[in-house]
């Protein structure tokens, strides 16, 4: 079964006297060893599925992993398996534990706009920057395991005890909604292990073996969940890698690898440097620039995929001229070799890098997907119109119902609501059902129960028509009713308004348009809704489309053809990372997007950007020069390698010609 592994991920697969770190290279085959070992545990050494649970960060990831390794297990039942992300782990920890939280079992999740409503009520704003820097600081406290009063205590600033004061208020919030959030699904299982030996227990005899993938983004609380999922028996595989950990900025801590030592002393590390994706050039470029880095571990990756093209590092005159000579490079390429659109990728730091390229792009007629950008569906607007649709289908869904409430605003405030959740959670209905209640009436004044009801009545009165009558007709009543184009109106500039509104005429036009061609009532078109934003993410990976990427989206995914834009100073490294002491996870980013390419490499800077409408004059970044000195650089060609490249070139293009 595990012929195919090189000899460290076979030792790696077969390994089992204790905690295990598998140091993974960028393309050494990290998911090819957690899937043999998944299959060499059931196979070969009798352990039940149920008792194993690999996790890792994204259901991109948790799906591909649950493929293969059902493939080897051919013939194997693998009913039970876990594979899933920390946060699904979480989830189902806490949805088996509700009694043990205070949770009722149909507890609400709430996604980061959702969490952003009540911390913008609170703060009694719409200022977007403040409210995502209070989500920001309340994320990091809990995935640091602080509760507000520890937060409050921690607070070294007014800043901070500002904030920490907020985190109170907004924990109180979820509690009376009966609601958590993304970060509560690891926290709260911790503080649920740390608190109940018995159900600690349960789950660690239940698990027997654990396998994490990209140990090295795990933060402090991701960290602790794996621990106390592991217990004394310290069976764990962790595989990851320290030249790869750029999520310092959202709480991932490199230093997971050294508490490891330190708290399993017993730990085996097995180090995999065979790299099965670039070619050696691209590998020595990799290797030379992390060298810069103080290493943990050390470890080079090696390749026997050919010496390979020389990195290409091309300066241009600004940013225009960067993308422009991207685009038809890569278009010379593609005509010379016949490649897809999917080959290739465009890579920056900055979302805001992404304007001129999609512009350049869509001058050229190239098709081509945004990575790190925002899809139709996670428009703020959109969501706000599916809030109505998934109440409209289901009246217990407890996220809708808050956002549905609160948009437009229409006199039902947070005081209301949290009355309203304590009720719900005293009861063990929805908000919705609990809005209906006799106990309601008693804790609400008739100002506020009032304007509650009739919402709740007119919810009703739309989810009676959706089965009954053309979608069409009840989304056009619906919206009449609602007046969600006025209030965008009201509380955005007019252009931003407009494009918003838009954007919902867009979305109404495709369901209606559906909702008539395939006989669709509109319950039946929100569950299409759901399950298309649930299956996005797949469908794309098959399209042949050019993907354009911030680095932090681009880790994962390999391409044949990389071009990495705007490597420059104040850029890549980013100048607010190299002021905050931050330049290492800076050149981990590089790393990354070197090492995302399979055969071709390019660079590129720009001699001047605009910054606050100023022409600023550019320097190459540091990590060019860090790379080594097998490449290319802008006026140095090495001339018999050009020249024999330019013939190469003439000849395919005359060859193609000739064809046609």
């Amino acid at each position: 079964m595990l012929s195919q592994l090189n000899p460290p991920q076979r030792e790696a697969a077969k390994y089992l006297d204790g905690p295990l770190l598998v140091l993974a290279g960028a393309g050494s085959g990290k998911t090819r060893v957690i899937t043999h070992k998944i299959a060499w545990l059931i196979r070969e050494c009798g352990y039940k599925p149920g008792g194993i649970a690999a996790i890792t960060f994204t259901n991109k990831a948790a799906r591909e992993m649950q493929e293969r390794a059902e493939k080897l297990l051919a013939g194997k039942d693998s009913k039970g398996l876990i594979v899933t992300t920390f946060h699904s782990m979480g989830l189902r920890i806490l949805r088996e534990e509700t009694a043990s939280i205070g949770l009722k079992p149909r507890f609400s999740i709430l996604d980061s706009t959702d969490a952003q409503q009540i911390i913008s009520e609170i703060l009694k704003t719409t200022d977007r920057q403040l409210i995502r820097q209070a989500a920001t600081q309340v994320s990091l406290w809990k995935n640091e395991m602080l509760t507000p009063a520890l937060a409050l205590q921690a607070a070294v600033n007014e800043h901070e005890h500002v904030w920490a004061k907020l985190y109170d208020r907004y924990d109180a919030t979820l509690k009376a909604y009966q609601a958590v959030d993304f970060d509560d699904l690891i926290r709260l299982p911790v503080s649920l292990f740390m608190e109940h030996a018995e159900i600690l227990d349960k789950w660690q005899n239940r698990l027997r073996h654990l396998l994490v993938d990209e140990y090295q983004d795990t933060n402090a609380a991701q960290y602790q969940l794996l621990k106390l999922l592991a217990g004394p028996r310290a069976s764990f595989t962790a595989v990851g890698d320290d030249d790869q950990s750029i999520y310092g900025w959202r709480g991932a801590s490199a230093d997971n690898l050294r508490v490891l030592k330190d708290d399993f002393p017993q730990l085996h590390v097995i180090k995999l440097e065979q790299n099965y994706r670039s070619t050696v050039r691209i590998l020595k470029a990799a290797n030379s620039l992390i060298t810069h880095n103080p290493k943990l571990f050390e470890k080079r990756l090696w390749s026997d995929l050919g010496l390979g093209n020389a990195i290409q590092v091309v300066t241009a005159k600004d940013d225009v001229q960067e993308a422009e000579t991207i685009i038809m490079r890569m278009l010379a390429h593609k005509m010379q070799h016949r490649t897809r659109f999917r080959d290739y990728a465009i890579l920056y730091r900055g979302n805001h890098q992404a304007r001129v390229f999609e512009q350049a792009l869509r001058n050229e007629k190239i098709p081509y997907k945004l990575s790190g950008g925002q899809s139709f569906f996670d428009k703020a607007e959109i969501k706000d119109i599916t809030s109505y649709l998934r109440l409209v289908a289901n009246a217990d869904d407890d996220p809708a119902f808050i956002r549905a409430v609160t948009t437009p605003k229409r006199g039902i405030g947070a005081s209301t609501l949290e009355t309203l959740g304590a009720v719900a959670a005293d009861l063990h209905v929805s908000l919705f059902g609990a809005a209906f209640s006799s106990a309601a009436a008693e804790r609400l004044n008739p100002r506020q129960l009032e304007p509650l009801r009739e919402f709740c009545d007119f919810i009703n009165r739309i989810s009676f028509r959706a089965e009954r009558e053309p979608a069409g007709q009840v989304l056009d009543d619906l919206m009449q009713a609602v007046g969600y184009e006025a209030w965008l109106y009201d509380n955005e500039e007019p252009r931003a308004a407009e494009s918003r509104w838009n954007n919902v005429l867009d979305f109404f036009t495709w369901l209606k348009k559906r909702g008539d061609e395939d006989e669709k009532n509109l319950l039946e078109l929100t569950q299409m809704v759901a399950l298309i934003t649930l299956l996005d993410e797949r469908d794309d990976q098959e399209a042949d489309l050019l993907r354009l990427s911030t680095l932090h989206a681009a880790k994962g995914l390999e391409y044949d053809h990389v071009f990495l834009a705007g490597v420059e100073e104040g850029l890549l490294p980013h100048r607010e990372a190299a002021e905050e002491g931050r330049l290492e996870e800076e050149r981990r980013l590089m790393y990354v997007g070197i090492t995302r390419a399979r055969k071709s490499l390019t660079v590129t800077y720009c001699d001047r950007r605009k910054r606050a409408g100023e022409w600023v004059g550019c320097e190459p970044s540091r990590f060019i020069s860090e790379m080594g000195e097998d490449i290319r650089l802008p006026g140095k060609p090495d001339s018999a390698e050009s020249r024999q490249q330019g013939s190469d070139s003439l000849a395919a293009l005359k060859a193609m010609f000739t064809a046609g």
